[in-house]
């Protein structure tokens, strides 16, 4: 058993063929399948997004926390053939649901991955029950947000990183060092960098990590739309408008928190989720 083995405890490390890329993911607990797809810093992964929510989530639902293409222990393509596009996530998450053989999840999704759970939504509505978007990406802005600057700029060092956790959390946020410690760790594996910057580049080149106003409407999928009060990258009035474009939609805001709702405030939000998935 290796050291991340032993960290896991009782939770379940897993590998799967998904559109060609073997993909890690965290699994514990029966039930309805719920699958959280982590956001895209540098060092996330499913198992240091999610860590504080994994236990309370597996008491109600089977939970599954995936690492996205190109993070964590999942495959990272050569950027020379694969372009790190939010298709890209879309189609890998999509194919991750359909190689555990599932017919339907309902989806967590933070930033990045909120945006690629929201994409599964508009490509696949068959597959997805309930969707959650937490500090989600997906709403068009007429600019990069300047939070995401030391996502931009990291250069795999402990410093960076350090800016990273707090351009991410609320200004109260106590760092835990061994989570500072995971993460650099793995955004420092081989080809890590490499795909963290090909991703980093797509946004940039697009400016920002977008759907249009037609696409998100047409998602009927109930949607929760849960946010920190003090997120600098996913503004409450980026929240409100997933509220306005999205019929079936719901919406709670968390005080005090910034863009890691899940790390800061990780016992509400699983309650405040789990209800909703739920109902």
């Amino acid at each position: 058993m290796g050291a991340f083995d032993q960290q896991l405890g009782g939770l379940q490390s897993k590998y799967v063929e998904a559109a060609g890329i073997r993909t890690h993911y965290i699994e514990a607990g029966r039930g309805e399948p719920v699958i959280l797809v982590h956001g895209g810093g540098p060092g996330a992964d499913g198992y240091g997004n999610w860590q504080g929510c994994l236990a309370g989530f597996s008491e109600r639902f089977r939970t599954i926390a995936v690492d996205m293409v190109g993070f964590g222990r999942s495959g990272k393509p050569d950027q020379a053939t694969f372009e790190y596009s939010q298709q890209d996530r879309n189609h890998h998450l999509t194919a991750f649901i359909e190689a555990l053989g599932l017919q339907k999840v309902s989806l967590v999704g933070n930033s990045m991955g909120g945006c690629t759970a929201l994409g599964v939504c508009m490509q696949r509505p068959q597959l997805v029950n309930k969707l959650v978007l937490m500090g989600s990406a997906g709403i068009k802005t007429s600019e990069v947000p300047k939070a995401l600057g030391p996502l931009m700029a990291y250069d795999g060092t402990e410093p960076a990183m350090r800016k990273v956790i707090a351009a991410l959390t609320n200004s109260d946020f106590r760092v835990d060092e061994a989570m500072l410690r995971y993460r650099l760790e793995l955004s420092n594996q081989p080809d890590a960098h490499k795909a963290l910057g090909a991703a980093m580049a797509w946004v940039k080149a697009r400016h920002g990590l977008y759907y249009e106003e037609d696409e998100i409407r047409r998602v009927k999928t109930p949607t929760l739309v849960i946010a920190g009060k003090d997120d600098p990258i996913v503004t409450p009035a980026m929240n409100y408008e997933f509220l306005r474009l999205l019929d079936n939609s719901w919406g709670y805001f968390i005080p005090h928190s910034g863009h890691w709702v899940m790390v800061e405030h990780p016992q509400e939000f699983v309650a405040v989720t789990s209800r909703f998935l739920q109902q």
